[in-house]
């Protein structure tokens, strides 16, 4: 198992062999050769030989039910692509390369599946590919353009023109709270590695000047900008009808009401928006961080006066069953945390002390001080608190209570950090917790805790070794895990063996001639979108299989069903009565975790 794009020349580089034991592959046997070899593919000469070593001594990994050893050629660095062979097992990994910008493709694909999920926006052949080319969405009478409320859908009074913002999934609804969070992810992405956002991604906005980046971003932005009312609040959701194509919905667009933790999410969106976008120095930039100051400071200041606004969508005993699919709503720890990101984010903007002495008073309700809790889990919080605990003007003992107790914690040998990675603890030198929903996005996010050492300069460990633990996740993500599964759609033609074929998404839906399957169907799904994971001990048939509907089968699918941890996957995309939502669904959240993780290591 190697990563399938490859590795920087003068990184790491471990391959991870595999002798399943248990599991569904179980029945398969692997013992390594005494010496193993990479070998130059355009030459067939082996450039480095070395033997494997146990992982453990030959245990049994428990999360993926394999026996493993690593094979370590880091001391090759020419560029070129190569594979590791087993000659006596006459096994062969992927092929892979060794060069520079070996991930830069594999960013710009990750970018552009934003643009698939624009709401709102034609996509051309030129931009999109011919198999993915498709009308703007949701633009018909009224959908986004006139947008009504849920509970008002014949009062031509209450409607609003949303127009924009992304597909928030598999399903193509639109949540503030969670576009919040994906604006600023991404502009992170930006502000950290600002030299490799070029403005060539084959957007339509390509060619203009911009970091292509900072054009997706502003996509999203402007949505957020039309969510907002004039007295601060901002709309929690908007319901989009579903089809495939999605410029195929003729179904109305309908809105939920503001919310206290929806503000909050977008006051710190309009905040980061408004410094990344008033620092580019061009005059358009800067009336636009003008206005979004404005709006960051109005939203804050409704929130304030309104702290316990609620709104559930999707919710029967709310009234709003059928509006969006996932619940976003929080409690009162949610607003909370809420209140103090944006207060981090409205003190970078603008230096007031109000908002600093805001994150004074509330740090320490974060887990990692009121519950020593530091986890890729608690992310959410712990990231905004280190880019405080950075900024020039932060209170300096605050700033350093955050970054001390960030480094005690990953450094002790009981949790996931440094202490997992000294035990050996995950033979696919990935570790995580508990697979859960969404286990891909948390490997994204564990591994930008390693990054973030390096990128605040936290740690007294080397550069080298931070890069190599972050890198790590980035491998499992590309290949390195059981399955030697890149777990990215439809990655073939930009270097990976075995990427995925299909996932729940409801444009590329089950049965689609044309978007099911890389394999079968015309085009497959677009390329690039990171799926779920690996999802132990979640996923399910519906509960009334098999006896309700034949399309239950005799059995559960298994794979996902009944694996280890690791091996909790299976590619598909069935909708009910078997749910691969909880396995293959996309989420943008688990893409800007990916990116902003993968953008460390592009050249």
């Amino acid at each position: 198992m190697v990563d399938q794009f490859g590795y920087l020349p003068t990184a790491q580089k471990v391959a991870v062999l595999r002798d399943a034991v248990t599991g569904y592959d179980a029945a398969d046997s692997y013992t390594p050769g005494a010496t193993l070899q990479v070998v130059d593919v355009a030459t067939g000469a082996a450039v480095f030989t070395g033997a494997a070593t146990a992982w453990n001594g030959g245990a049994t990994d428990a999360t993926s039910g394999d026996r493993a050893w690593w094979f370590d050629f880091s001391s090759l660095t020419t560029p070129g692509t190569y594979q590791v062979v087993d000659s006596a097992g006459n096994v062969r990994s992927s092929t892979f390369k060794i060069e520079t910008k070996v991930y830069r493709p594999v960013l710009i694909q990750a970018v552009r599946t934003f643009f698939y999920q624009r709401a709102g926006q034609a996509k051309s052949a030129l931009n999109a590919g011919e198999g993915w080319a498709d009308a703007a969405s949701h633009l018909g009478p009224l959908q986004d353009a006139n947008t009504r409320r849920y509970d008002a859908p014949n009062d031509a009074s209450t409607e609003r023109d949303l127009r924009g913002g992304w597909y928030d999934a598999g399903d193509l609804n639109k949540y503030t709270s969670w576009t919040a969070g994906y604006v600023v992810d991404l502009l992170h992405a930006y502000s950290q590695n600002q030299a490799i956002w070029t403005d060539d991604f084959n957007i339509p906005e390509s060619g203009n000047g911009v970091p292509d980046l900072l054009d997706e971003v502003k996509w999203g932005l402007d949505w957020l900008v039309r969510m907002q009312e004039a007295n601060g609040s901002v709309l929690s959701i908007q319901g989009l009808a579903s089809a495939s194509p999605p410029s195929a919905a003729t179904g109305a667009s309908l809105y939920g009401k503001a919310s206290t933790s929806a503000t909050l999410a977008a006051a710190a969106a309009y905040a980061y928006g408004a410094k990344v976008y008033g620092s580019y120095g061009t005059a358009a930039f800067n009336t636009y961080a003008a206005d979004l100051t404005d709006r960051a400071k109005k939203a804050w200041d409704w929130a304030l006066a309104n702290p316990n606004v609620t709104f559930f969508n999707n919710d029967q005993a709310q009234g709003t069953a059928g509006l969006g699919a996932g619940q976003q709503e929080t409690d009162d720890k949610g607003r909370a945390q809420a209140r103090l990101v944006a207060a981090i984010y409205l003190f970078e903007l603008t230096g007031e002390a109000r908002f600093r002495d805001y994150v004074d008073a509330h740090y320490t309700e974060a887990p990692m001080f009121a519950s020593s809790w530091l986890s890729p889990f608690s992310s959410g919080i712990t990231r905004p608190l280190l880019h405080y605990a950075s900024l020039p003007g932060a209170t300096t003992s605050v700033a350093s209570a955050i970054t001390k107790r960030y480094v005690e914690l990953w450094d002790r040998d009981d949790y996931a950090g440094w202490g997992a990675i000294k035990a050996k603890r995950d033979p696919y030198r990935a570790y995580l917790t508990d697979y859960t929903w969404g286990s891909n996005g948390v490997k994204a996010l564990a591994g930008g805790m390693f990054a973030d050492l390096g990128t605040y300069s936290l740690s007294a460990r080397s550069s080298t070794d931070i890069s190599n633990a972050g890198a790590d996740y980035l491998h499992y993500l590309h290949g390195v895990n059981p399955l030697g599964k890149v777990y990215l759609s439809n990655m073939g033609k930009f270097g990976a063996t075995n990427s995925v074929d299909q996932f729940y998404h409801t444009w590329f839906a089950d049965g689609s001639a044309k978007w099911d399957s890389v394999k079968t169907s015309t085009y497959g799904p677009a390329p690039g979108f990171l799926v779920g994971g690996p999802n132990f001990g979640q996923y399910d048939w519906d509960s009334r299989c098999p006896g309700v509907s034949p399309q239950c089968g005799t059995a559960r699918p298994t794979p996902p069903y009944g694996q280890p941890a690791q091996k909790a996957y299976k590619d598909f995309n069935d909708s009910w009565p078997l749910n691969s939502w909880s396995v293959t669904e996309n989420s943008n959240g688990y893409q800007t975790a990916y990116i902003r993780l993968l953008a460390r290591f592009v050249k």
